[in-house]
């Protein structure tokens, strides 16, 4: 029996003698493949006219479209794209001659293959022209989308009509403003021939269908035209085209006491000199301290340099560099060179944009290889350099950097993202002791005029704090020069919080100079032994300026996350991929702002984050939130700022966030938020929700709860061991009376024990159940319970929260984000694993989605047919009647 492919592929065969042609004739594979994913593939077609054949898996064929022009990444070119039989999927790999005066003759490329999948049901997209898709090519990426023209169809006598459809490149992260693809890339990405060296049938240049790893240089004409891009979907465009990009804050590394021996850590040397952001684009070249200052003119050595790097557009990380007499980075030296036209170094170290794409997000390990590629072949005499790294073996590098006299060493996680803050997955170690320091005053020379030392402080809480005096290491001309920056300063007050009596004859300035001081150690109380100024520092402003504590190597640098439910802890990796954040905006239609702001700032995670996470656990969270009037919590500012509730629609929100009127205690209707699909969880996030609270009914039966929740708050000093202890007896009570029920932790201190109901009876009787229910659990055990919400009687004692449970209250929803420092997740678990949780509030971003594709914790909650009974409510509660 045929199979549906053989019947597909009719036409197809009907066309060609095999007997003369090399395609492939098909094996008729089975029409449903559920064990890979779908296959995608582009041939670049010399036949009567040159055209690239555009195919796609589906029902155990490849449906094909002859594209006229070649596919454009540019979303306003919409290439003509016939629709052609269908092929088999053995011809994906087709690469040859078809014979002349066969069907199809010509040369055939295999320009472009990978892999494809559906945005909606496709088989609706083709039989509606309207076929959204996702492809993973080598070249061709991101979102697509094949319309049918239909009316515009091409007639053909005694055949069933030519159809025309378009293909259209979305506008996503891919996307160009002019169309790169059919003249930038003209070789096979199986062999590396070109059409002329296919139809000579000379031989592959390569025998992989893994690209070759592609060399990026300075001068574009060295460039292989073939080879893959660097970059997902990035470009060297023509001069001009893409804008200089913006300045951004420096990662910036935490001080450590020991090297890191992990396996996840890579080092570099850790350069004395000027932090340096440059921004590239062509000939056009600024360069940026760590805090924004534009000091092109400073630097203004290193222009010309950076202007050859690239014709397109670049954001690179480094530092900027002079060499002492022994050849080592040397910040006095540097001092000297700025501004003289002196020889300066850049040792580039990050790459956080390239031709217009953001790449903070990816993984340190790609964004060097990346800048390592742009930079291309580097002459040790060139003023940009790459900073090469080790992997492992941190201790020998560090040992040898001491040795050899230098500062110290950098330590970065490989995987990790770049954030613009200081962050635990760049650590420092030092050589020896060095840091900034302000200066608040001067002790006059005893033999001349000026001054004899300076005083040193840092600030802590806003407090300038002394620290000590420091009277080597300046030369006659720097002494006379900070004299005058001494004296332009003066002032007649102290501006430390306190001073020791020796320090009392000071001349007072105001706290704003910052020099870099060495010293051997701290005196007990943190005042510097042998302190030797080293110069000015002009890029750091005082105010941040505090006194660094190396942090134990162990406590800094995070531990790699276990994706066990039980071992998960407090403060693991809270990061997701953004662009699944900006694709599943993009995908749901709501227009997302200021996607890479920071909303918990002890995290780094941003907006375009938690709309990745809401992507992730949407399947899972949308059951129990969708339909159900809310109360949102709002943060516009990110967690550390002003947040706020909000329950009534006031106007202004996305259309996703949907309103329903409710009526009020005094008879007026409001209008309350309901959401019931991801678009709507992202519209939410848009406007700076971080937590949903859900009402227990449903808005069509709003009067009629289906749900009922005793949250377990416990006292200061209680641990957690005892929430737990009382959930399960709460959930053996609950089980006596016939009531299966269901655990949440909070992602704060409590737990939740939700028990799902029939929508039988109303607000008043169900709070009277709860209310009964917890006064009974009070009576029995008093020393453990209360059901009083007083905070005097509930001394060291668990609060059986039922207030929850009436008509306008809600609770937290099941996968909500908390608005609390870690950026918790409420979290369902099973019982068993209750057990073995350690805190409410354990269960990261990255943890929370990585449950949310396992099994599901709460499986068989909307099949449980339970209610409550006048039984119960008799005995428990006091019924309405």
């Amino acid at each position: 029996m045929a199979s549906k492919a053989d019947t597909l592929l009719k036409e197809y065969r009907t066309k060609r003698d095999f007997a003369r042609t090399q395609e492939p004739k098909g094996r008729g594979r089975r029409a449903e493949r559920t064990d890979s994913p779908l296959a995608f593939v582009v041939q670049k077609h010399d036949a009567t006219r040159l055209h690239y054949d555009f195919r796609i898996e589906l029902d155990g064929v490849l449906k094909s479209w002859a594209v006229t022009k070649g596919p454009s990444d540019n979303p306003e070119d919409k290439r003509l794209a016939v629709r052609v039989e269908d092929h088999p999927l053995d011809y994906g790999g087709f690469e040859g001659t078809i014979p002349e005066g066969e069907y199809g003759g010509g040369t055939v490329m295999l320009w472009d293959e990978g892999t494809w999948e559906p945005l909606e049901d496709p088989h609706e997209g083709l039989k509606n022209g309207d076929l959204k898709m996702r492809i993973h090519g080598q070249r061709m990426k991101g979102e697509w989308v094949l319309v049918h023209m239909k009316g515009r169809d091409t007639p053909r006598r005694g055949k069933a009509a030519r159809q025309n459809w378009l293909l259209i490149k979305h506008r996503d992260r891919y996307a160009r403003s002019e169309e790169t693809l059919t003249g930038r890339f003209t070789r096979s990405v199986s062999t590396g021939r070109s059409l002329e060296e296919i139809a000579k049938g000379l031989k592959p240049r390569k025998r992989t269908r893994t690209p070759a790893k592609a060399v990026w240089h300075s001068d574009e004409d060295k460039e292989d035209e073939n080879r893959p891009a660097p970059a997902k979907g990035a470009r060297t465009p023509p001069p001009g085209k893409l804008p200089l990009p913006a300045f951004r804050p420096p990662q910036l590394a935490t001080l450590v006491d020991a090297v890191p021996d992990s396996g996840d850590w890579v080092f570099e040397m850790k350069f004395d000199g000027y932090r340096c952001i440059a921004a590239i684009s062509g000939g056009a070249v600024r360069l940026y301290t760590r805090n924004g200052n534009d000091w092109t003119d400073q630097f203004g050595v290193l222009v010309d340099p950076f202007s050859r790097i690239t014709k397109g557009s670049a954001l690179i990380d480094g530092e900027i560099c002079a060499f002492d007499e022994k050849g080592r980075t040397d910040f006095s030296t540097l001092k000297t060179a700025i501004g003289k036209g002196d020889p300066l170094v850049f040792f580039a170290f990050d790459l956080l944009e390239r031709d217009g794409e953001n790449l903070a997000r990816r993984p340190l390990r790609e964004r060097k290889e990346m800048l390592k590629e742009l930079l291309g072949e580097i002459e040790r005499s060139s003023p940009i350099q790459y900073s090469e790294h080790v992997t492992g073996n941190g201790q020998r590098v560090f040992d040898h950097i001491c040795q050899a006299g230098h500062e110290g060493i950098i330590a970065k996680l490989a995987d990790a993202p770049y954030r613009g803050e200081r962050t635990r997955s760049w650590l420092k170690v030092k050589c020896a002791k060095r840091q900034e320091f302000v200066i608040g005053g001067w002790r006059p020379s005893d033999k001349k005029r000026g001054f004899a030392s300076l005083l040193l402080g840092t600030f802590e809480d806003g407090k300038l704090i002394y620290r000590g005096r420091v009277g080597t290491g300046f030369g006659v001309e720097e002494h006379g020069r900070l004299q005058e920056k001494l004296d332009a300063l003066a002032r007649k007050s102290k501006p430390f919080v306190e001073v020791p009596r020796e320090a009392r004859r000071a001349k007072w300035v105001e706290p704003e100079l910052v020099a870099e001081i060495a010293f051997t150690e701290e005196t007990p109380d943190r005042h510097l032994r042998h302190p030797s100024f080293l110069g000015l520092r002009e890029d750091k402003p005082a105010g941040e300026i505090a006194m660094e504590t190396p942090q134990p190597v162990e406590k800094a640098a995070p531990k790699p996350k276990s994706r066990s439910t039980a071992k998960a802890k407090a403060g693991s990796s809270t990061h997701l991929p953004v662009d699944e954040g900006l694709a599943a905006a993009e995908r749901e239609g709501v227009r997302l702002t200021s996607p890479d702001r920071v909303v918990y700032p002890e995290q780094g995670v941003t907006k375009a984050e938690l709309v990745a996470y809401y992507a992730r656990v949407a399947e899972r969270m949308l059951p129990y939130i969708a339909d159900r009037p809310l109360a949102l919590l709002r943060c516009p500012q990110g967690r550390a700022k002003y947040c706020f509730f909000q329950k009534h629609d006031t106007g202004g929100f996305p259309d996703e966030m949907k309103s329903v009127e409710i009526v009020e205690k005094e008879g007026e209707t409001e209008d309350y938020f309901y959401i019931d699909s991801l678009a709507g969880l992202i519209a939410g996030t848009q406007m700076n929700v971080l937590e949903w609270h859900l009402w227990g009914a449903r808005r069509k039966t709003i009067e009629k709860p289906e749900r009922l929740i005793f949250d377990i708050d416990p006292d200061e000093g209680l641990g957690f061991d005892k929430v737990k202890a009382a959930a399960f007896d709460i959930r053996d009570v609950l089980k006596s009376i016939g009531l299966e029920s269901f655990a949440l932790v909070t992602g704060g201190k409590g737990v939740h024990v939700v028990v799902p109901i029939r929508p039988r009876y109303e607000w008043p009787q169900v709070k009277d159940f709860c209310r009964g229910f917890a006064q009974l659990l009070a009576g029995e055990q008093p020393d453990r319970f209360t059901s009083q919400l007083s905070k005097a009687k509930r001394k060291g004692k668990l609060f059986i929260d039922y207030l929850r449970n009436e008509r306008g209250s809600t609770a937290i929803s099941p996968w909500s984000t908390r608005s609390r420092q870690g950026a918790p997740v409420a979290v369902p678990l099973t019982w068993e694993d209750l057990e073995s949780v350690e805190a409410a509030n354990q269960f990261s971003l990255a943890d929370a989605a990585a449950l949310a594709d396992g099994p599901d914790a709460w499986k068989g909650y909307f099949d449980l047919k339970q209610g409550l009974t006048k039984a119960m409510l008799d005995k428990i509660g006091k019924p309405a009647d």
